[in-house]
């Protein structure tokens, strides 16, 4: 576990490459994700929304078109300069660590969303993300996870793949070993050879129940995909749960 670099995603995430890498990220289907999820929690437009780790803002964006008062909270200073352009008196950004609370007993909905957890190497810490997130809800408050359905994941794993972007090759390998889903990403760019890695913590529904349980949040329904069918463990390409304050 040593070459597991604690924090890792606080330097990845804060590159150009990271976002070069994953340029191809489809703000279509983060929308009508947005739009079927909204339609089915029946939310008020008059509630605070909070987007934890909004990353440059997709999601917050869009919700905000939607009507509703968004916060998106990113720990990466450079996604959240760039947010920062789309804020209105209804929209705001700010740089946060999702561990860490904000603001207590302010909103009626937390998203986390596109697997923006389990990057920890302390198990620790993500029940601190969990506190954190009950003490930042107002009572009845909704929080939404939307995580990766691990076990497909782990069974159709590629082990290696490559993708040119901008003349740039990154060379990805994969595999899972001790709890995680590790990434390691090889690539040369403006005359450097880089390497980073990612991390997933393989966490299934039972972990989300309990740790949500935990804390004082429970679950109300759960979800496979986007469209918000039914989850399969086998088939579906996500693990969407709904969690009650």
């Amino acid at each position: 576990m040593q070459e597991i670099k604690n924090e890792w995603f606080a330097t990845w995430f804060n590159t150009p490459y990271y976002h070069l890498l994953y340029n191809n990220r489809n703000y279509k289907e983060a929308e009508n994700f947005i739009t079927n999820l909204m339609q089915d929690l029946a939310l008020p437009k008059t509630i605070k929304a909070m987007d934890l780790a909004c990353g440059k803002g997709r999601h917050s964006i869009f919700l905000n078109k939607l009507g509703y008062d968004v916060l998106g909270l990113d720990l990466s200073e450079n996604s959240i300069e760039s947010a920062k352009q789309f804020e209105n008196d209804r929209l705001k950004f700010d740089v946060h660590d999702m561990r860490e609370v904000y603001q207590e007993n302010s909103f009626d909905l937390i998203l986390n969303l596109f697997t923006s957890f389990g990057y920890f190497l302390d198990s620790k810490e993500h029940i601190k993300v969990f506190e954190s997130i009950y003490k930042q809800l107002k009572t009845d408050g909704i929080f939404v996870m939307d995580f990766l359905n691990v076990v497909k994941a782990v069974n159709q794993l590629v082990p290696h793949e490559s993708k040119t972007v901008n003349d740039i090759t990154f060379d990805i390998h994969k595999k899972v070993e001790n709890g995680f889903i590790q990434k390691d990403i090889k690539f040369f760019a403006d005359n450097e050879s880089y390497h980073f890695q990612e991390f997933v913590k393989v966490l299934e529904l039972d972990y989300f129940v309990e740790v949500a349980k935990s804390v004082g949040l429970d679950l109300v329904k759960y979800y496979g995909d986007y469209e918000l069918n039914s989850f399969d463990e086998n088939n579906s390409p996500r693990l969407i749960l709904v969690f009650k304050k």
